[in-house]
């Protein structure tokens, strides 16, 4: 009879103990990304992309949940830009020349800040599931144009060297001794404003449910109002139609 009594007083004290425990195992779970049925609010993530104009690029992305299968994202992208027959070179008829494009007017750095929508495929049901997205965003694109630089032989008897912007009608091939420093004409920079649309498709593999990994291929599509000053003796263009591939890593929170 005395061991019913003591049961029956303990009950509350276990109860409560089995409940702190219980409540303690879901909070671990949840900051540890375990747990599949919760919905976070918001994310952010980094990215790194190779892409067929040429180059590599950067993002940020910061995305906030809409319903179940929606999500609305505010992103920003940066990368070099590339024309198709910008061929790196050397002249020959100097020793220790440097290398150069001939025929490069300026280099190219692409801003893209943009919007846009996030939709689920194919949701993730377990931890070694990968869930398919899709998205697509529209932006400005900003074109900040750097002149080239080159240095120039003057004086092949003497060797003297001239540093000064490339101009076509001007300076030729033979005359050409490399480009030069790289911050040479960065005052000189001016910015082509312009817009953007894509459309990219995702497949996020984080083994935790509160983080991001992820895998991103999709199109761009860059229009500027006018052409592109990037090569002489080449036709330059005003649209431009790129792939690329990005990995993403990231976060997600309440």
């Amino acid at each position: 009879m005395f061991k019913k009594i003591l049961i029956l007083l303990a009950m509350p004290f276990l109860s409560s103990v089995l409940l702190a425990q219980e409540l303690k195992d879901d909070l671990t779970r949840l900051q540890n990304g375990e747990d599949l049925n919760v919905l976070y609010r918001n994310e952010s993530s980094f990215g790194v992309y190779v892409h067929s104009a040429g180059g590599i690029g950067l993002s940020y992305r910061r995305g906030q949940q809409m319903n179940v299968k929606r999500k609305r994202m505010m992103e920003v992208e940066v990368q070099n830009f590339k024309h198709p027959k910008e061929v790196k070179t050397v002249n020959s008829y100097f020793e220790n020349s440097k290398g150069f494009n001939y025929g490069k007017l300026n280099s190219f750095l692409i801003i893209r800040p943009g919007v846009g929508y996030q939709n689920i495929l194919y949701q993730k049901s377990d931890k070694k599931s990968v869930e398919i997205r899709y998205s697509y965003y529209l932006g400005a694109a900003l074109a900040f144009a750097k002149p080239v630089y080159l240095e120039i032989i003057k004086d092949r008897s003497e060797g003297s060297v001239s540093t000064e912007r490339y101009d076509p009608q001007i300076h030729t091939i033979d005359e050409i001794y490399g480009k030069a420093p790289f911050f040479k004409g960065m005052d000189k920079t001016r910015i082509i404003p312009g817009g953007y649309a894509k459309i990219a498709l995702s497949f996020e593999y984080a083994d935790r449910y509160n983080s991001i990994k992820a895998i991103e291929t999709g199109l761009i599509f860059d229009l500027y109002p006018k052409v592109l000053p990037m090569m002489a003796h080449n036709r330059n263009q005003q649209a431009f139609a790129s792939l690329y591939l990005k990995i993403m890593w990231g976060k997600k929170w309440f």
